[in-house]
């Protein structure tokens, strides 16, 4: 869709600077938050068996890896800044750009101490991104497609008149103006 400038819609300049910054300033703390050091005396070998680490997660640590890069499938699409980006390829992108960010971020972290590989992190993180994503991207593009100042009423029929006559609208003439 063009607009009069003929650029495509975006989104404003500020919210997408909003985006960036909220996206930039994420993955930093995410970046900590995984590849700090831990010190542990032991720990589990390496998982590679998707889901096999549930039966000995608790569901507070389930909800942080659901939680860790969750904000990312707001902030994905917000950096973009593309409005009229249909749901479906918008989410297959965010989701794809999750999956490659929680794969690096976890074998990035397999080598400081204490961490392991553990592919369930990954999995958990993409699906928090994903449902982040279909919650609120589409409801908020709608929003900002909404011209402004404008409210959408739906109007019903009245079921009275079978076949209603057609209204039409008069235009305000002046005296010497010729009608058409």
């Amino acid at each position: 869709m063009r607009t009069k400038s003929g650029s495509a819609t975006a989104v404003h300049r500020s919210l997408r600077l909003a985006g960036v910054v909220g996206l930039t300033l994420h993955l930093a703390l995410a970046c900590w938050l995984v590849l700090r050091p831990l010190p542990v005396a032991w720990v589990y070998d390496a998982n590679l068996t998707p889901l096999g680490s549930l039966r000995s997660s608790t569901a507070w640590q389930v909800l942080g890896e659901l939680l860790m890069l969750a904000p990312l499938g707001a902030l994905l699409p917000l950096a973009g800044g593309r409005l009229q980006a249909p749901w479906f390829p918008s989410f297959l992108r965010t989701t794809g750009a999750s999956a490659l960010l929680a794969t690096a971020l976890e074998f990035l972290s397999s080598w400081t101490p204490g961490h392991v590989l553990n592919v369930d992190h990954i999995l958990f993180a993409v699906v928090g991104v994903g449902i982040t994503h279909l919650a609120l991207v589409p409801a908020c593009r709608s929003l900002l497609l909404r011209p402004q100042g404008v409210r959408t009423t739906r109007v019903r029929p009245t079921p009275s008149a079978p076949n209603p006559a057609p209204v039409y609208a008069e235009a305000a003439l002046s005296p010497g103006s010729p009608r058409r």
